[in-house]
């Protein structure tokens, strides 16, 4: 009987730095002979990304934006992320449901409540480890000033950033277990020690 796989989601505001080690986890892992999915979100299929570029680009409504991410993650919860765990690989995610409470629940003023009727109805699985990269505003801020062109999130100003980062945080601290915050404002080679050591704790248990 093949073991379940296991789920990672990276998560983090826009400037975290959350994307910077995301291969380097999946690289990780296969060197320790895991078959391993990157993917991310919104987008992970054909789809995905198509709504992935409206989400991202075009004005809407908050409900029709939140609507919106959870018919993408939906598509990709089923077309890859669950099969690929059935058959024991690990799944690392840029970004799932967390970030719909953080960015719409939060940064919108969507609330928690009306996201997590979604999440319920999607019967969205739960991560096996969260990695939340966290760094002070004035910092994912500066990074954001050095990207490519923003999109219509990474436009939004201050006080948005403020309540999605605080949405996070609550997040954190109602499932520690699970959710692990990272000082992103560390070196990279500080971090990928630390999150080496949680890698290697998961691949520890078994599944």
């Amino acid at each position: 009987m093949t073991s379940r796989g296991r789920f990672i989601t990276l998560e983090g505001v826009d400037g975290a730095g959350k994307s910077t080690h995301t291969d380097w986890i999946a690289d990780f892992l296969r060197g320790q002979g895991v078959e391993v999915v990157s993917t991310r979100e919104p987008g992970g299929t054909p789809l995905g990304e198509k709504l992935r570029a409206l989400v991202l680009n075009d004005a809407m409504g908050l409900d029709t934006e939140t609507l919106l991410m959870f018919a993408a993650r939906c598509e990709h919860a089923r077309q890859v992320i669950e099969p690929a765990i059935a058959r024991g690989a690990w799944v690392v995610c840029d970004r799932y449901t967390d970030a719909s409470y953080a960015y719409q629940g939060g940064g919108r003023g969507l609330g928690a409540e009306r996201v997590a009727v979604l999440e319920d109805w999607m019967r969205a699985g739960r991560p096996d480890r969260t990695w939340l990269f966290d760094v002070p505003l004035e910092v994912a801020r500066a990074r954001l000033a050095d990207a490519r062109e923003p999109d219509r999130f990474e436009r939004e100003g201050a006080a948005f950033f403020e309540r999605t980062r605080e949405a996070y945080h609550a997040r954190a601290k109602a499932d520690p277990d699970r959710i692990r915050v990272v000082d992103s404002t560390r070196s990279i080679a500080q971090i990928r020690t630390e999150l080496e050591a949680g890698l290697r704790e998961l691949l520890a248990v078994p599944a």
